[in-house]
C-alpha cells in the first residue's frame, strides 16, 4: 500500500478516494454514538478553513486546541488549520492555568478552540494576559462563542479557491504543529514537527501494524494532544479504519463492549490497571473454578512467541485460551486482536499475558521529538520479542553512543525546539538526535531500552543505579501501584512506594486486618511487612549495590491532578521527591 502523501491534510482525501467510510469519525454525544462519513469530515474541514480565512488566519499563524477528551471536532479543526499552512498547537487539558498561559504566549497562538466549561474556566482566568483574539468552544456554553460560528462563517464557498491556493503553498518541510512536551522538569519545550516528519512516521509505522484496510474499527482514548495518539489517528485515516472516540478512561470498559474495536492504543499504566482488574476476578471464584482461573493466568505469564516453549506448553495454552482467556477477551468487546503501547516501559508480564490471551500488545519506542515512533514490535515475520521495543522502522537509523545513549536519525526527527536554538543544539549531533535513553540493539536488530540517562544516579559509594529497571520490577507486584527509587549521592538505594490501595484493602479484609483509611493502610505493620516480602523478591534480581535497603509508603494516590505524574503518566521525579521530602529524610537521616 503506497501513496504520494507528503502533507498531513492529505490523509482524509486519500481515505475518501480509497475507502470512503460511512463512519470515519464517531463520538458519543447526547446519549448516543454520532458518526460522520469521510466526505462529511472533509466538507467540515473545508468549512473551518474558509471560516478561519474570514477570521484573518494566514500561513504560519498559531491556533491552540484544548480538549478534555478525544472527539470528532478536534480532527476537523486540525485538518482545517493545516490546510491553510497555519499550525495546530495542542495543549494538555490537565496542566495548570499558568502553563496554559505560558504555552499560549510562547507559541503566539491567536485563537483557541476549547472543549468544555472545565477548560474554559482556566482559560478565562489567563486569556487577558495572552494574544488570543477569540476562544471557541465545542460544547454549547451559554454566553460563549461556539465553534459552530466558524463553521457558519465558512458556509459561503466563494473563498474555497483561496483555500486551495493555501493548500498548494504548503510544502512537506513546512511546520505543521508545535507540541509542548509535558516535561518532568522545568518549563515545557515546544517541539516543532513538520508535515514531512509526521507523514514519514505514519507511512513507516503502517508497515508494522496488521490492519484490515477499510474494515478495522479502533477505539481512541489516549490524549490526542500527545503525538503518539495523533500519529496513530492519521495512520487509521490512511488505512481506512473507523475511529471511535471513547467517552473517558472511566467509561473505557463500557465503550469497549459497545464499540467492539479490533485495535486500540494505550500507555502501560492503563494496561496494568486492566490486568489487575482481570486478576482480581479470581478472588470472587471458588473451588475448582478459582484454581483453573489462576492456572490459566500462570500459563499466560510464561508465554513466549512463535511456540518457543514447546508443544506441551502450546497444548496447555490452547486449553487456557478456550476455557478462560476467551471469556476475558469477550469482556473487552470480543474482537480486540491488537493493542499498541508506548510512552513508557511495558512490563514483560503484561506483554506475555495479553499475547497469551490473543490480544497482543505490540510495544514501541519513540519521543515527541521523533514524531514519535523509532521502533515497534510486529508479530509478523518474527518481529515480536518480549522485553524489547521491536525492530527499528524503515528509513530510521539508530546507533548506540559510547555511554549507551540511543541516538536517532531519520525523516521523523523534529525541526527543533521553538524559539530555542540552544536547547536544540544540546540534543543534536549532526543529524542524530540524543534521546536521553540508554539502550542496546541485538544482533538481529531488536532495540531494548534499559534506562533513562538523566535518571541514572550514583550512590555515595560510586556505584551506578538504573532506577527504571528496579521500578518496573517492583510494579509487577500487585501490592505496589507506583514506586520511585531514590539514592543519588546517598549510601544506598531506597524507594518511596504508593501501595495499590484497592488490592491491599482486599488483601487486608481477607486476613482480618482492619484499615479505616489509606493513612492507616500506609502505616500498618502487617501491610509494611507484606510489601517488604515483595521488595525482597525484587531485590533477588539485582546486584547487591542496587537492592532496595529501605522503603516508605505514601498514604495518598499519585496522580496527574496532584502533580505527581505528567499527562502521559510519567513520574515527575523532582516534584515527588519534594512532596515526600519528610519520607526521604526519614529514610536517610531518620
Amino acid at each position: 500500500m503506497s501513496a504520494n502523501i507528503t502533507r498531513l491534510f492529505e490523509f482524509p482525501y486519500y481515505q475518501l478516494e480509497n475507502f470512503s467510510l460511512d463512519k470515519a469519525l464517531t463520538s458519543f454525544k447526547d446519549g448516543k454514538w454520532n458518526s460522520i462519513s469521510t466526505q462529511e469530515y472533509i466538507n467540515q474541514a473545508n468549512l473551518i478553513s474558509r471560516g478561519l480565512l474570514r477570521l484573518g488566519i494566514k500561513k504560519d499563524d498559531k491556533i491552540a486546541v484544548i480538549s478534555t477528551t478525544n472527539r470528532t471536532e478536534w480532527n476537523i479543526i486540525d485538518i482545517g488549520i493545516l490546510q491553510l499552512g497555519a499550525q495546530n498547537v495542542p495543549i494538555y487539558p490537565t496542566i495548570s492555568k499558568e502553563d496554559y498561559e505560558y504555552v499560549l504566549n510562547h507559541s503566539g497562538a491567536i485563537y483557541c478552540f476549547a472543549s468544555d466549561e472545565t477548560i474554559l474556566e482556566k482559560l478565562n482566568q489567563i486569556k487577558g494576559n495572552t494574544q488570543l483574539k477569540g476562544v471557541y468552544t465545542f460544547d454549547d456554553i451559554e454566553g460563549e462563542h461556539n465553534w459552530d460560528e466558524v463553521l457558519q462563517l465558512g458556509k459561503d464557498e466563494s473563498n474555497q479557491p483561496e483555500v486551495e491556493t493555501c493548500k498548494d503553498a504548503v510544502s512537506t518541510n513546512d511546520l505543521a504543529t508545535l507540541i509542548y512536551t509535558s516535561g518532568t522538569t522545568g518549563r515545557p519545550k515546544g517541539v516543532m514537527l513538520s508535515h514531512g516528519n509526521i507523514v514519514s512516521n505514519v507511512l513507516a509505522s503502517q508497515k508494522r501494524v496488521p490492519l484490515r484496510f477499510g474494515e478495522t474499527k479502533a477505539l481512541s482514548f489516549l490524549p490526542i494532544c500527545h503525538i503518539f495518539e495523533r500519529m496513530i489517528l492519521y495512520l487509521y485515516q490512511y488505512c481506512g479504519v473507523e475511529i471511535h472516540f471513547a467517552e473517558s478512561i472511566e467509561k473505557m470498559s463500557d465503550n469497549l463492549k459497545e464499540v467492539q474495536p479490533h485495535v486500540m492504543t494505550a500507555v502501560p499504566r492503563l494496561y496494568e490497571k486492566v490486568f489487575d482488574k482481570i486478576y482480581g476476578r479470581g478472588a470472587d471464584l471458588k473451588g475448582i473454578k478459582q484454581k483453573l482461573f489462576y492456572w490459566a493466568i500462570d500459563i499466560g505469564l510464561q508465554y513466549e512467541p512463535y511456540g518457543a516453549n514447546g508443544w506441551w506448553y502450546e497444548k496447555k495454552l490452547g486449553l487456557a485460551r478456550k476455557l478462560i482467556f476467551s471469556k476475558i477477551k469477550d469482556g473487552l468487546g470480543g474482537k480486540l486482536d491488537l493493542m499498541v503501547s508506548g510512552s513508557a516501559a511495558l512490563q514483560p508480564r503484561l506483554t506475555r499475558f495479553f499475547a497469551a490471551a490473543e490480544m497482543p500488545i505490540m510495544e514501541g519506542y519513540g519521543l515527541t521529538e521523533t514524531s514519535p515512533v523509532a521502533s515497534v514490535n510486529d508479530q509478523r515475520n518474527g518481529g515480536f520479542r518480549v522485553g524489547t521495543v521491536g525492530r527499528i522502522l524503515d528509513g530510521v537509523d539508530v546507533k548506540i553512543a559510547e555511554d549507551g545513549e540511543i541516538l536517532i536519525k531519520g525523516p521523523n526527527i523534529m525541526l527543533g525546539y521553538y524559539k530555542d536554538p540552544e536547547k536544540t543544539a544540546e540534543v543534536m549531533t549532526g543529524d542524530y538526535f540524543h534521546s536521553g535513553d540508554i539502550g542496546e540493539v541485538s544482533e538481529d536488530g531488536f532495540l531494548k531500552i534499559t534506562d533513562r540517562k538523566k535518571e541514572m544516579f550514583k550512590t555515595s559509594g560510586g556505584k551506578y543505579v538504573a532506577p527504571a529497571l528496579i521500578e518496573n520490577q517492583l510494579k509487577q507486584s500487585r501490592f505496589i501501584e507506583q514506586v520511585m527509587v531514590i539514592g543519588e549521592n546517598e549510601k544506598m538505594p531506597a524507594a518511596i512506594i504508593q501501595p495499590n490501595f484497592e488490592f491491599v484493602s482486599e488483601w487486608a479484609e481477607r486476613h482480618n486486618i482492619t484499615l479505616k483509611d489509606n493513612v492507616a493502610l500506609a502505616s500498618n505493620e502487617q501491610v509494611i511487612k507484606r510489601i517488604e516480602e515483595e521488595v525482597t523478591v525484587c531485590n533477588s534480581n539485582f546486584g547487591k549495590w542496587e537492592t532496595i535497603k529501605k522503603f516508605e509508603l505514601t498514604s495518598d494516590e499519585w496522580s496527574i491532578d496532584s502533580g505527581h505524574l505528567t499527562p502521559t503518566m510519567k513520574m515527575k521525579r523532582k516534584i515527588i521527591k519534594e512532596i515526600y521530602k519528610d519520607l526521604f529524610e526519614k529514610i536517610y537521616r531518620g
